[in-house]
């Protein structure tokens, strides 16, 4: 199949700082006739694995209001006005850790949720870190920790890391860190 859907009508129901929700009806390819979609319109956002020598990263744990958890996390945020993904995940990657990325390299672009959202989270991997001091925004209350990628992995399969695009930097920091451990049919 291919095309796209046409939008027969929609109205934005919430325009947040973040965020805008609108409600459209849409002829989806291939559909015989409309349908109603809530859809969630986010300006991007980008996240980034830090790696250290020896098979290491860093992660940060904070709370989170929509799961009402803590969660080990990658450094991530939103996107600002005329802010590229690689500058964002730069500059996630020292307020939250501290850390200054000598070399950044996409690792992917990823849909966090296509079934309502069309956020776009560019996911970095950062490496030959320069440690320097963490500046957290004021409401964010960090912990840092850095992990041996088999722990990570280990905090993964147990459900310790929850946050899916954790755990698909995880994931793809472990195929290039330990590839003769992540080595098999499709990986």
């Amino acid at each position: 199949m291919s095309g796209k859907a046409k939008k027969v009508s929609g109205r934005k129901v919430l325009e947040g700082k973040l965020l805008t929700v609108e409600v459209d009806q849409v002829v989806e390819p291939g559909a015989s006739g409309p349908a109603r979609r809530e859809v969630v319109r986010h300006s991007g956002a980008a996240a980034v694995i830090p790696c250290l020598p020896g098979g290491r990263i860093v992660l940060v744990r904070q709370y989170r209001y929509a799961p009402d958890a803590f969660l080990w996390e990658v450094p991530a945020g939103v996107l600002e006005k005329g802010e590229s993904p690689e500058d964002c995940a730069r500059r996630e990657l020292a307020e939250e850790t501290g850390f200054q990325a000598g070399s950044l390299s996409l690792l992917v672009r990823l849909l966090s949720s296509p079934g309502f959202s069309d956020e776009v989270i560019h996911l970095y991997r950062a490496d030959r870190l320069i440690h320097g001091e963490a500046d957290p925004e004021p409401s964010e209350k960090l912990e840092i920790g850095q992990f041996d990628i088999f722990e990570a992995l280990r905090m993964v399969a147990a459900g310790t890391i929850t946050d899916a695009k954790t755990i698909i930097a995880v994931l793809l920091a472990a195929r290039e860190i330990c590839p003769s451990a992540c080595s098999g049919p499709g990986l």
